[in-house]
């Protein structure tokens, strides 16, 4: 695969599963606005990010959050109060959910080798990592600007930590398992062709 196709198909993937992103999101925010009326929903929305960042490394799954990000702010679907609280909730949030793609390479490597065990646990570590870096970005987010929504007497970091943690924790687990579901399922091809084509630039 030379450079040229292969910038050509990492653009074409990002849009493609940027837009299948927001379109997961906005039919899961539609199901749960009165279960979380200051946001968040149990969303499959991390998936397209991971596969992203598995596929193409941390570039494609950072790449891939940001759109997300910035689809949701373009089409009116963010819940923005403030400036601040929308780039953390909306930019920041989602782009490093692409930080899972750290462990690109050994799940390339793994699976290439048919060491299921492995790939499937780094699959699931990247997810984790990725879940979590979101979930710290709307705590910190809740904490500072939807304190007012807390219990009274209950301390709003504990609050933020509770609310987020209602839709996140169910979000990791969710789409860890559909995205090992999906790589189990795709064309062996389609996830190490990327890793074979940087190790031929190494070579060359």
């Amino acid at each position: 695969m030379n450079k040229t196709r292969s910038n050509t198909l990492f653009i074409s993937e990002v849009a493609v599963f940027s837009a299948l992103a927001y379109l997961l999101d906005f039919l899961a925010g539609i199901l749960s606005l009165k279960i979380w009326p200051q946001g968040g929903s149990i969303s499959i929305a991390m998936v397209p990010i991971f596969l992203m960042a598995y596929r193409w490394g941390i570039k494609g799954g950072l790449l891939t959050g940001f759109i997300l990000g910035l689809l949701q702010f373009i089409l009116g679907f963010a819940q923005i109060y403030t400036i601040i609280q929308g780039i953390i909730d909306y930019f920041i949030a989602f782009t490093v959910v692409g930080l899972a793609g750290v462990f690109a390479r050994q799940i390339k490597q793994s699976y290439d080798n048919g060491n299921r065990g492995t790939w499937v646990t780094y699959v699931v570590l990247g997810a984790f990592i990725g879940s979590l870096f979101r979930y710290a970005c709307h705590v910190v987010s809740g904490a500072v600007f939807f304190g007012e929504y807390a219990p009274k007497g209950q301390p709003v970091m504990v609050y933020s930590l509770l609310y987020n943690g209602t839709y996140m924790l169910p979000s990791f687990v969710i789409s860890a398992i559909i995205v090992v579901l999906v790589i189990s399922a795709m064309p062996k091809k389609m996830l190490i062709q990327q890793k074979k084509w940087e190790d031929n630039r190494k070579v060359g």
